[in-house]
């Protein structure tokens, strides 16, 4: 009995590895050699779950039986664009305060008491050309969910202590706007990127956030907050009919008639090509050049997408972060992308962080790769892994029921659906067609050093003298003039004191 028992485990031993070497022979010995059967997905498509509501509302339903939850956005077309002059704040201060300043028939804390019972989420906001109202709960709490929803979004109470609480909390934060360096060079990024009449850069100050009343918050709301304005998207434990009749049930009868809202103006002015520095005391300098850029119907949009990537949007696979961070240790990251805007064009930039004393010497290698770009082609190599990139990724952007009724609502909102209905289902195939041609095509016509608008936040003495084992000085790398660019009052976001520079 033993004997024959040591006979199999021998023989199965022996097996084991005669397979494993087979194996082994099948195995690639670098990770480069691996090959992958071809991924093969296709992308939902948005008119599968595009439904019209009465009055013309749009919105995208998307069931998901898998858990017992419902997931509902409704998005506005209501933005900052349309704050009143000497009002900035006001309807971000709105948005913020629908779901946390009551309703009708509960108070603020009445209404917090309630959903948290229901261990459900809500919220809502307006942000940029945008806003919403989010809800996610049990499918079984459904109709008293929509119930909430309904006050939330026809009636909100806009209760006085908690408006007198966000205000003062925005007050507070507006004292910080000036602590941070990442937060200067945000703020003044746009407003070079933008100029200061444009309506993303028209920002609340104490003056206008003060003046904001609750009659102010009551007229915004029933001016802009109404169904014309709105797109739903709902994903989750429903079924489709019962969850139309629903949605037609959370808009009938609306308390009161507003406006249909304009699209936000499309009037950027970036600043002229120059450096613009910002004189902060820290111990590292913050970068951005900026070049003009594009919407994202441009023709050229595709192209610019994997030039971009290849440049600087790739991470650790992008010129920039090898140039600035691997090869030249100057930064912890470098890295650029082209912000096709929506409504008018968004600027591309580059961006890193150093030393001081080095900041002239990275922003110099940004200019050199800009210039490579647009003078030689991009390699075989390069080409491939960034195309890869965004097909391979492709399915991310649909990982969730949610994410893909969020996903189609977003389009419907921004207009994406009525211009280009095909624009996901031809997305890689426009990707896998942009060729080195086309790569150099678009550096060469957009990627102009001598254009760069160039914003250094930092300390103004040692990044001017430069460093000592690089002879490139800030002054060297644009024509246009040196500007120094004065912090602003937190408060009122005046220059503190314009003390223009001369050009060394």
């Amino acid at each position: 009995m033993k004997r024959r028992t040591f006979c199999q485990i021998t023989f199965l031993s022996i097996l084991v590895c005669l397979t494993a070497s087979t194996f082994a022979e099948d195995i690639p010995n670098r990770p480069e050699k691996l090959t992958f059967e071809p991924l093969k997905f296709e992308p939902p498509l948005a008119a599968d779950y595009r439904h019209v509501l009465n009055g013309g509302v749009v919105a995208y339903l998307v069931p998901d039986r898998t858990l017992p939850l419902v997931d509902i956005d409704v998005m506005f077309r209501v933005g900052e664009h349309l704050d009143p002059k000497g009002k900035e704040g006001l309807a971000s201060l709105t948005g913020y305060l629908m779901a946390r300043g009551g309703t009708k028939s509960k108070t603020a804390e009445e209404l917090d008491e309630r959903m948290d019972f229901l261990a459900a989420q809500l919220g809502t906001g307006i942000q940029g050309f945008q806003g919403n109202a989010h809800l996610n709960l049990l499918s079984k709490d459904l109709d008293e969910g929509l119930s909430i929803l309904r006050e939330v979004l026809a009636e909100p109470r806009f209760q006085e202590d908690k408006i007198a609480l966000r205000k003062e909390q925005i007050i507070a934060e507006m004292k910080q706007r000036n602590d941070d360096s990442a937060d200067i060079e945000q703020r003044e990024r746009r407003f070079l990127a933008f100029g200061e009449h444009f309506w993303s850069n028209r920002l609340e100050t104490k003056s206008s956030v003060d003046s904001i009343s609750r009659d102010d918050l009551i007229a915004f709301h029933h001016k802009w907050i109404q169904p014309k304005n709105f797109i739903i998207a709902v994903a989750g434990d429903f079924d489709v009919d019962d969850m139309t009749a629903r949605l037609n049930k959370l808009i009938a009868d609306w308390p009161y008639s507003g406006e249909t809202a304009p699209e936000p103006p499309a009037n950027p002015e970036m600043a002229k090509p120059g450096i613009y520095l910002v004189d902060k005391d820290v111990n590292q300098g913050r970068v951005t050049l900026m070049l003009p850029g594009i919407q994202r119907d441009n023709p050229d949009y595709f192209a610019c997408l994997v030039m971009n990537d290849i440049l600087g949007g790739g991470g650790f696979t992008s010129r920039l972060m090898n140039r600035i961070r691997s090869d030249e240790g100057l930064a912890y990251s470098a890295g650029s992308a082209f912000q096709a805007g929506v409504y008018a064009p968004g600027p591309f930039i580059a961006v890193f962080q150093s030393k001081s004393r080095t900041v002239p010497y990275a922003t110099s290698i940004i200019e050199q790769e800009l210039k490579r770009m647009a003078d030689q082609p991009v390699s075989d190599e390069e080409l491939n892994t960034s195309k890869r990139s965004f097909i391979d990724t492709f399915p991310q952007n649909f990982a969730s029921k949610s994410a893909v009724a969020g996903l189609f609502g977003n389009d419907e909102l921004t207009g994406r659906f009525a211009k280009d209905p095909d624009y996901w289902k031809e997305f890689r195939g426009k990707i896998d067609a942009i060729s080195e041609d086309d790569v150099q095509k678009v550096a060469k016509k957009y990627l102009k050093p001598n254009d760069a608008v160039i914003l250094v936040v930092g300390q103004k003495k040692e990044i001017l003298e430069g460093h000592p084992d690089h002879s490139v000085k800030l002054t060297d790398l644009s024509k246009g003039p040196l500007v120094e660019v004065p912090l602003r009052d937190p408060l009122t976001l005046k220059p503190i004191d314009a003390q223009p520079a001369q050009k060394e």
